[in-house]
C-alpha cells in the first residue's frame, strides 16, 4: 500500500451551532424574511443549524384548547414557509419543542439561577402581556428562562435574534455563567447574533408587519393576492393627485421598493418623478407587486416541490427525534455536574 491510502481520512471540522425559530402562531409574512429568514439562510452554509417550533412558548400567550388543536397545521406551515424561503432539509434540523420533555426538566433545573426582580425588569415581557391582553403569569415571566432551556439543550453557540431580543439571550448568558460557576464549565455562553435588517413597517405605515395588525404579505400569498394587498398601501397621504410633488422618504411603498425591487433603475426612475409630480401612485404600487411577486416566485416554486408528500412531517419527526437526542445527552451532563445522578445512584440504585 502506498502512503496515501495509509491515511486516515480527517474529519471535517466540527461546526458551531445555532438555534432560531418561531412560535407557531401563523404564516410567515415579508417581515419575517427581511428580519431573521435571510440571516438564516446565509447561517445554514456556516453552522449546524437547529430551528425549533416552540410551540411550549405559544402557550405562554396562547394556551386555549383551540389553539393547542391549531399547532399541526401551524407547525407544517412554518416548516414549509422555512423551506420555501431557501432553508435546505439538509442543513437544518426542525423540532417540535413540546415533544422534547427532556428541555421541561432543564427548565425547572435553570429556575433555580435566575431571581424573579431580574426577570420582572424584562421590558419585552410585559409588552407580550399587554399585547396578548393578559396578567403575567408565572410561564410569561419564566419565558426567558425556557428560551435558556432550549438553547443550552442543544448547546447552541449563537443565537440570531432580532434588537428587541437580545436581552433574551443575555439572560441564558448569565444563566448560564452562574451554572458553570456554580458547578464546573460545562456550557458553552451563547452569544446573540444580531439581525442587520430593519424591522419591516406594515402595508399601512404605522405600526410593523404582523398577522395580528392585518397589514402583512404572507410567503405563501399567491401573485393576485399580493397585488390587492400593494394596491391597498399607504403613500403620502398628503398628494391628492398624481401631478403633485409627494415624498420619498419613510413612504412604505419606496420602503418596500428600496427592499424589494431588484431593479435599481426603476427604482431611480421612480422615486425622481414622484418628487416632481410626474408619475401616480398606481403605477408605482403595480411595480411594486411586480417586483415583490419576483422575489416570492421562486418560493412558491419550492414550496410545490415540498408541499403534500409528507416530506415536512418526516422533517419534523426525524429532527425531534434528533434534538432528543442532544438534549438528553445534555442534561444527564448536566445533572452529573450537579451531583443529582450521584444522589440517585446513592438512594435508589
Amino acid at each position: 500500500m502506498n502512503e496515501s491510502n495509509n491515511k486516515k481520512k480527517k474529519k471535517a471540522p466540527k461546526k458551531d451551532i445555532i438555534l432560531t425559530g418561531d412560535r407557531p402562531t401563523g404564516p410567515l409574512h415579508l417581515g419575517h424574511y427581511v428580519g431573521t429568514l435571510q440571516e438564516r439562510i446565509r447561517l445554514q452554509e456556516e453552522y449546524e443549524s437547529f430551528f425549533i417550533i416552540a410551540d411550549l412558548h405559544m402557550l405562554t400567550t396562547s394556551s386555549e384548547r383551540k389553539n393547542i388543536e391549531q399547532i399541526p397545521d401551524l407547525a407544517r406551515d412554518l416548516v414549509l414557509d422555512s423551506l420555501a424561503a431557501g432553508i435546505e432539509p439538509d442543513r437544518a434540523t426542525f423540532y417540535l419543542q413540546s415533544a422534547v420533555p427532556e428541555v421541561y426538566e432543564l427548565y425547572t433545573l435553570l429556575q433555580n439561577l435566575v431571581s424573579v426582580a431580574r426577570l420582572e425588569r424584562m421590558p419585552t415581557l410585559k409588552e407580550m402581556a399587554r399585547n396578548a391582553r393578559m396578567d403575567m403569569t408565572y410561564g410569561l415571566l419564566g419565558y426567558p428562562v425556557l428560551q435558556t432551556a432550549d438553547i443550552i439543550g442543544v448547546r447552541s453557540h449563537l443565537v440570531p435574534v432580532g434588537e428587541d431580543n437580545r436581552s433574551h439571550v443575555e439572560i441564558a448568558r448569565e444563566i448560564t455563567r452562574r451554572f458553570n460557576s456554580r458547578y464546573g464549565d460545562f456550557f458553552p455562553a451563547p452569544e446573540a447574533r444580531i439581525s442587520r435588517s430593519e424591522t419591516l413597517v406594515g402595508l399601512y405605515g404605522d405600526q410593523k408587519m404582523s398577522k395580528s395588525a392585518d397589514n402583512a404579505i404572507f410567503l405563501q400569498d399567491d401573485a393576485e393576492t399580493v397585488e390587492e394587498k400593494v394596491m391597498q398601501m399607504k403613500t403620502d397621504e398628503k398628494r391628492v393627485s398624481p401631478d403633485i410633488p409627494g415624498r420619498v422618504e419613510g413612504n412604505p411603498v419606496f420602503i418596500y421598493h428600496d427592499i424589494f425591487n431588484d431593479d435599481e433603475e426603476e427604482v431611480t426612475d421612480l422615486k425622481e418623478r414622484y418628487r416632481t409630480g410626474n408619475v401616480g401612485d398606481v403605477e408605482v404600487k403595480k411595480k411594486l407587486a411586480g417586483a415583490i411577486n419576483r422575489r416570492l416566485e421562486p418560493m412558491r416554486r419550492r414550496r410545490l416541490k415540498f408541499a403534500g408528500s409528507g416530506r415536512v412531517e418526516e422533517l419534523i419527526r426525524r429532527g425531534t427525534a434528533r434534538t432528543r437526542e442532544r438534549v438528553q445527552e445534555t442534561l444527564e451532563g448536566m445533572k452529573e455536574m450537579m451531583g443529582l445522578n450521584d444522589a440517585h445512584r446513592q438512594l435508589l440504585d
